[in-house]
């Protein structure tokens, strides 16, 4: 089992892909890994030897910020625009879209879905 940044990657999975399950590395970012320290990017990750794993943690880990280092860095830039009070900042601290998507219609993600009951009537008014 490769443990590199504190996460258990995949055993089936190729090393090229099975870096991607660490926060920060994408697939662009893996294959730069694997060309700087010479792994195989096909061999499964249960074929590793001990070697290539402590070859592949120092690189990630002293090259790239990654997992709760990144979090972290990433939640006080937030932090730090919702302080200062910028219109991203508040987009952000309301739970509305941040990089100008249309909210009438679409943004189903960041307001939340509105729940509606099926077949509901209204009371009839009074007169």
């Amino acid at each position: 089992m490769a443990r590199i940044a504190g996460v258990d990657l995949p055993r089936d999975k190729r090393v090229e892909i099975g870096l991607t399950y660490i926060y920060g590395i994408g697939l662009t970012r893996s294959k730069q890994v694997l060309a700087k320290t010479g792994v195989n990017p096909d061999t499964r990750i249960k074929d590793l030897s001990d070697a290539d794993v402590i070859l592949l943690r120092e690189a990630v880990e002293s090259d790239y910020q990654i997992e709760g280092d990144l979090r972290r860095w990433e939640s006080m830039n937030i932090k730090r625009l919702m302080d200062i009070g910028t219109y991203r900042g508040r987009r952000h601290r309301l739970g509305l879209p941040v990089r100008g998507q249309r909210t009438r219609t679409n943004a189903r993600t960041r307001r939340g879905g509105r729940r509606t009951v099926a077949g509901k009537k209204k009371a009839p008014s009074k007169k």
